[in-house]
C-alpha cells in the first residue's frame, strides 16, 4: 500500500509560552499562575524567568523550524503578555512580539497553530476572582480571545481555546487551589471552574467563526485510554468510566453543549453542581468545533473501587491519574515498558484513541502533543537520542494505521520542538528535537543543538510520513 498521509498533512511540532519564552516580566508582561507556581520551586529546578529564552531567540529558532521542514508550529500566546492583568489595558509590546513570531513563521512557510490559554492564567485574575471559579474570568477570557482574533486572525486560521482543560482541572495548583484541604470544597470549586472553562471555550469558538473567515478551532484534549486490569465485568466498567470522567464528559460538553448523564449524576450525588445560567445553553449548543486536537503520552489500567465506611461515592484520591470511589482505581500496565518518569509507552493505545474519537464525534483529528520526556546526554556537541526516534517512529506508525482504519487526520506535532521547562522536572526532563544547552541551575550558553531525532524527523517530513 502507498503512503496514506494526505499531501497537505500538517507535519509540525509544539511548545507553550510559559515553557519556552522566558522574559517573564519584560516589556510589560504580567505575572501568571505558571510563573507563580514555578517560582515556588525555584530553589530546586529552573523556573519561567528564562526558560528556553525563545523571547530573545525566536528568529534563530524559527529558522531551525524551517530547516526541519515544519508545515505548522503549534504554540501558545501568553494572555498576561497581551493583557498583563487579564482584563485591563492591552499591552502593545505583547501584540508586537506575537506579530513578529507569526510573520516570521508565515515568511518561512509555516502555518501558525495557536493556543490561547496553556496553563498560564494571569495571576491578577486569581487575586481578584479566584481565577476560573468566577464568571468574570470567563468574560475576561472571551475579551482576550476576541482581541487575539482581531489582531492575528488575518494570518492565523487554526486555533485552540484551552490546552488540556480535562487535565488542568485535576491538578490543584494549576487551577490556583493552594490552601484548601476540604476535599468536598475542592471538588465543588473544581466543578465550577471546569464548567466556566467550558463556557469560555464555547464563547471563543463562536467568536472565532464570526470574526475569522475560514477559521478552524477545536479543543486540545489530554488523551486517556484505559484498559481493564482483568476481564472481570466490573473492571471493564471501571476502565470505561475512567475514560468518561477524564475525557468524554468534557468532549461531550464541547460537542453536544451539555454534560452526559453519568457526569450530572456524579455532580448531584457529590452535591457539587456548578452554577449555570439558562442563557448559557444556546451558547454551549451553538459552539461547533472543527477538529479535536489530541495530546497523547500513555495508557493506564483500571479496576473497580467500591465505596467503603470512610469513602463515599465520588471521592477522589490523587490528581492526574486520580482514583474515584464507587468507580475506578488506577494503576500502570504491568505488560508495558515505561519512561523513567513513569509514563507507559504504548503506541497501539494511540491508534485506539484516534479510532474512538473519530467514531464518537466524526471530527478531523490532529496530534498536538506526543513525545518522550527523558534526560538527554550531550556528548561532543551531539545528542544521540535513538530512544526518541524509536518512540516517534512507533507513534507515527500508529497514526498511519489509524488513517488506514478510516480516521481523518489533519497533522502530527510532537512535543516538543525544543527542550523546554517541564512543570515538574525543570530541564532534567527533555522532550525536544533541539537541545537547549542549559541546566536547572546554570544557563550555560543556551546554544541550540540539533539532536539525532531532528535529522530523522526532517526526513520523515520530507517523505510525507514514509518511515525508514
Amino acid at each position: 500500500m502507498g503512503n496514506v498521509f494526505p499531501e497537505n498533512f500538517l507535519w509540525g511540532a509544539s511548545s507553550s509560552a510559559f515553557q519556552i519564552e522566558g522574559a517573564w516580566d519584560e516589556d510589560g508582561k504580567g505575572l501568571t499562575v505558571a510563573d507563580y507556581n514555578s517560582f515556588r520551586k525555584s530553589h530546586i529546578q529552573a523556573d519561567t524567568k528564562v526558560a528556553s529564552d525563545f523571547y530573545h531567540n525566536y528568529e534563530e529558532d524559527i529558522d531551525l523550524m524551517k530547516e526541519l521542514g515544519m508545515k505548522t508550529y503549534r504554540f501558545s500566546l501568553s494572555w498576561a503578555r497581551i493583557i498583563p492583568d487579564g482584563e485591563g489595558e492591552v499591552n502593545r509590546k505583547g501584540i508586537e512580539f506575537y506579530n513578529k513570531v507569526i510573520n516570521k513563521l508565515i515568511k518561512n512557510g509555516i502555518e501558525p497553530f495557536v493556543t490561547l490559554y496553556h496553563f498560564d492564567l494571569p495571576f491578577a485574575l486569581v487575586e481578584k476572582y479566584n481565577g476560573w471559579e468566577s464568571r468574570k474570568t470567563v468574560e475576561a477570557f472571551h475579551r482576550y480571545a476576541k482581541i487575539c482574533f482581531k489582531e492575528f486572525g488575518d494570518r492565523v486560521k487554526y486555533w485552540q481555546p484551552h490546552n488540556e482543560q480535562n487535565l488542568i482541572v485535576r491538578i490543584e495548583e494549576r487551577i490556583n487551589i493552594y490552601d484548601e484541604e476540604d476535599k468536598w470544597k475542592i471538588d465543588k470549586m473544581r466543578a465550577q471552574m471546569d464548567y466556566n472553562m467550558c463556557l469560555a471555550h464555547a464563547l471563543a469558538v463562536n467568536s472565532c467563526h464570526e470574526m475569522i473567515e475560514g477559521s478552524k478551532i477545536g479543543a486540545a484534549v489530554s488523551s486517556s485510554v484505559t484498559y481493564p486490569m482483568t476481564c472481570k465485568p466490573e473492571d471493564v466498567y471501571a476502565a470505561r468510566m475512567n475514560d468518561n470522567f477524564k475525557v468524554y464528559y468534557m468532549l461531550d460538553m464541547h460537542y453536544y453543549g451539555e454534560y452526559p448523564g453519568y457526569y450530572i449524576k456524579y455532580l448531584k450525588e457529590r452535591n457539587i453542581m456548578p452554577y449555570m445560567k439558562d442563557e448559557d445553553k444556546p451558547i454551549l449548543k451553538s459552539a461547533k468545533m472543527d477538529f479535536i486536537a489530541v495530546n497523547y503520552y500513555r495508557t493506564n489500567c483500571a479496576e473497580a473501587l467500591p465505596v467503603d465506611e470512610t469513602h463515599e461515592f465520588g471521592v477522589r484520591e490523587g490528581s492526574v491519574d486520580f482514583n474515584m470511589y464507587g468507580l475506578f482505581k488506577m494503576s500502570m500496565n504491568p505488560r508495558l515498558k515505561a519512561t523513567e518518569y513513569g509514563a507507559s509507552i504504548d503506541p497501539s493505545g494511540l491508534r485506539v484513541a484516534l479510532n474512538e474519537y473519530w467514531q464518537r464525534y466524526h471530527l478531523p483529528l490532529i496530534i498536538t502533543e506526543n513525545g518522550l520526556g527523558t534526560p538527554d546526554i550531550l556528548e561532543d556537541g551531539k545528542v544521540h537520542d535513538s530512544y526518541r526516534i524509536d518512540y516517534l517512529r512507533n507513534h507515527i506508525k500508529a497514526c498511519e494505521l489509524a488513517i488506514e482504519d478510516g480516521v481523518e487526520m489533519l497533522g502530527y506535532c510532537p512535543w516538543s520542538f525544543m527542550d523546554l521547562l517541564s512543570s515538574a522536572q525543570g530541564f532534567k526532563k527533555r522532550y525536544g528535537l533541539v537541545y537547549v544547552n542549559r541546566t536547572d541551575d546554570d544557563l550555560l550558553d543556551m546554544k541550540r543543538i540539533k539532536k539525532d531525532s531532528f535529522y530523522w524527523y526532517q526526513k520523515v517530513i520530507a517523505n510525507n510520513g514514509k518511515l525508514d
